[in-house]
């Protein structure tokens, strides 16, 4: 599998790569990340080879990634060719309630100044970034769906919201022909696999397909970061965010450094890089549609890159699978095989097989239903 082989986001037409570029890393306002030269670079490397599918956010770098996004692709003349994806939630003006938030009034602020960054007339794929707690679902979507009706927005997406939240808007879009979410942006890793309870079927049964986000569990997979008396010793994001209380930046565990020395020892059996086997681990789980991955140097790109050229085999791949594996937590447990056994009777209960049910698309489609 390469980057130029492409596969439909969800239930929707848009072909996307397996890997997305994450612009995060564009730009040193946070005090990690690249300078433009090397941004621009590790850019034009993975469109090189064939990437289409990039990801960034108003608030990334303080706007820098959507910027410098918006001039490389110009620079390329890339527009029509990339699949550009951004977000929206975060406030930048600190004493303005209204300039963050999923509200009409913020997202509508959002999406023209996203558009102005970018320096594009419409954005592939717009993202509700973080649920805010507040916003009730019907107001998003039916914003979103103005914005598509506008041409400003080809696709829409949800990103770190509770998955009855997002159950709950699909709902919506399909009751009131809205535009559906065509994708779900969460976190997953072989140190972070709670999306596996409810977030991946709820993808696979309403047509949203899974984008990754922090496939290295911020850099912590990679092998750059070792354990010691203060925590870990290593340069890097973990580094660089010591300290702060972002939970995608609470990585350290003994959970996760079991993890870690596995996929150190598998790595080496593989004869691939630690980063390599994690993305390949990660980008072949059920239910995920696009493993988005970002890096501050160009050598990082190249070696995440090369992580769709080959197969983990199935023992190895067991090897992380169990020690890997989320603890059980109820109502879960309810639905392992003992407890279903007790609902069946024991009996072998299989999936239909594939032309036993008619296509859910075509059904939706005919005539009579509503």
């Amino acid at each position: 599998m390469s980057l130029n082989t492409y596969y439909t986001l969800g239930r929707s037409g848009l072909r996307v790569s397996r890997l997305a570029l994450g612009t995060m890393t564009f730009g040193t306002e946070w005090g990690w990340g690249s300078d433009e030269d090397t941004a621009r670079q590790m850019f034009n490397t993975y469109v090189d080879a064939g990437g289409n599918f990039i990801d960034t956010a108003d608030l990334y770098t303080n706007g820098t990634s959507e910027t410098w996004l918006g001039k490389f692709t110009a620079e390329r003349n890339l527009r029509d060719k990339v699949v550009i994806a951004t977000k929206f939630t975060f406030n930048g003006e600190p004493g303005n309630p209204n300039a963050g938030g999923n509200g009409r009034k913020n997202i509508i602020r959002a999406v023209e100044g996203s558009l102005k960054r970018l320096a594009t007339d419409y954005i592939d794929l717009y993202i509700l970034h973080t649920w805010d707690k507040i916003t009730p679902a019907e107001e998003v979507m039916r914003t979103l769906n103005d914005l598509v009706a506008s041409g400003k927005v080809r696709y829409i997406g949800l990103s770190d919201v509770p998955a009855w939240y997002a159950a709950r808007a699909q709902t919506i879009a399909e009751y009131r022909h809205y535009e559906p979410v065509c994708s779900l942006q969460l976190e997953y890793s072989l140190a972070e696999r709670n999306i596996e309870r409810e977030f991946i079927p709820l993808g696979t049964q309403l047509g949203m397909g899974t984008m990754v986000w922090s496939p290295l569990a911020s850099g912590l997979l990679s092998g750059k970061y070792k354990p010691s008396e203060s925590g870990f010793t290593g340069e890097g994001r973990l580094d660089a965010t010591r300290g702060i209380e972002n939970p995608a930046f609470q990585k350290i565990s003994d959970r996760n450094w079991k993890i870690v020395a596995e996929l150190e020892t598998v790595a080496k059996e593989l004869g691939h890089s630690m980063a390599q086997v994690a993305v390949n681990w990660t980008v072949n789980r059920p239910g995920i549609a696009s493993v988005i991955v970002g890096a501050s140097k160009l050598s990082q790109l190249e070696d995440n890159i090369k992580a769709l050229d080959f197969d983990i085999p199935p023992e190895l791949a067991n090897r992380l699978e169990i020690v890997s594996k989320p603890e059980q937590q109820f109502p879960y447990s309810f639905f392992d095989a003992e407890i279903q056994g007790m609902i069946n009777g024991g009996a072998t209960v299989g999936d239909k097989p594939d032309g036993y049910q008619l296509n859910v698309l075509s059904l939706s489609a005919g005539a009579g239903v509503s």
